[in-house]
This record gives C-alpha cells, structure tokens and sequence, in this order.
C-alpha cells in the first residue's frame, strides 16, 4: 500500500499550460532556424558548384533559394522576439498577481490586529505611562529639593545599618592561630680536660723514642 500522506505535485493552471505551449513553439522555432540557416549555406555552395561548371543560371536559382531562406530566417527572428516577449509578459503578470495576493492577506492580518488595538486599549495605555511619568517626576523633585541635611544624615546611617547588616550575615573567619613549633637551640657543654690518646698511639710513641737512643 502507498504512503496516503505523501504529497500531491502541484496542480497545472491554464496559465502553467499556455506558458509551456509558448515555450514549446520557441524550441521548434529555434530548431527551424538552424535547419533554415544549414539550407541558406548549401545553397551557397551550390551556386559555386554551377559556377565553375559554367552554368551561371542555376547558379541563379541556387542564389535566389538562399535569399528566400535568409527572409524566413527574419521572420523566424520576428516570431521568436514576439514568443520570447510573451513568455515573460505571461510570467510576470503571473508574479504580479502573487505579490498583489500576498498585499491582500497582508492587510488583512493589518487589520485583524488593528481590531484588537482598540482605541480605548490604546488610550488606556497612554494614561498608565502618563501617570508613571508623573509619578517618577514628583520622586525626582522630591529628592532634588525637599531633602536638607538632616535628612540627608538619616539616609546615610540607613545605608551604613544596611551595608553592616549585609556583613552580619556573611559566613565569620576563623581566627584560631596555629600551634608553635618548638626548636632545641641548646649545644652541648665545652670539655675542660685534654683528650687522653688511645693506647696503642702511647706504645707507638714510646718504641720511636727507644730506637732514636739506640742510634
């Protein structure tokens, strides 16, 4: 079974048809010529051909059939400019018609809009910024010229309350100092006796003093 919701090819218009058959006649025009051209060009090298023979009135003909053709061709050119031209007179007609379309929804929404701005929605809208703008001017007078230095006082130790309430509630630092550490900086006590040598340096020395008096 196929896809139901597959969607349909746009449907063809009157107008899609007589453009394609438009188009259509061009293309065969245009296939006219170049055959009309290719016969105008062997004419020419006919009338050559029966020159050289020495038959100078066919050649005449072979000329006067080139000159024919080459008309044809002219009015193939006419035809062509005339088709071309009515194509895109047809087409842009066709886009004008669109856009004179999308104006027409697009005055409509205009309008449906227009319905839901009243002129009392409007109006009330007007007032409500009016009377901010009123209020937000009596505030600016009022601080511009109704505070003295009094109050001026009051609203700085208002401010400075604030900023230390603002400081209460932050979290505290700790402020434990950490355990010294303790270093031994005492050296130990100086001998005050001569170090005795070792016995065998003594018994050393006392053989090196018996063999200098025996010699």
């Amino acid at each position: 079974m196929g896809n139901t919701n597959s969607k349909r090819p746009p449907a063809i218009t009157a107008q899609d048809r007589a453009i394609l058959d438009l188009k259509v006649q061009r293309d065969k025009l245009k296939k006219y010529q170049k055959k009309l051209a290719l016969v105008a060009e062997q004419e020419t090298t006919v009338a050559k051909h029966h020159l050289k023979n020495g038959d100078k009135k066919r050649a005449l003909i072979a000329l006067k059939k080139k000159k024919y053709q080459e008309s044809l061709l002219e009015k193939t050119d006419m035809q062509l400019l005339n088709l071309e031209q009515m194509c895109e007179t047809i087409e842009f007609t066709l886009i004008e018609r669109d856009m004179l379309e999308g104006l027409k929804q697009g005055n409509a929404v205009l309008a449906e809009i227009h319905k839901e701005m009243s002129v009392e929605a409007v109006q009330q809208l007007m007032d409500d910024t009016a009377d901010a703008v009123a209020y937000q001017n009596e505030i600016d007078e009022l601080m511009g010229s109704k505070l003295n230095d009094a109050d001026m006082e009051d609203i700085e130790e208002e401010l400075d309350a604030l900023v230390a309430q603002e400081f209460a509630t932050m979290p505290q630092i700790p402020v434990n100092t950490l355990p010294e550490a303790t270093i031994d900086l005492s050296l130990p006590d100086v001998p005050t006796s001569e170090p005795t040598e070792a016995p065998g340096k003594e018994k050393g020395k006392a053989k090196a003093q018996v063999a200098l008096l025996a010699s």
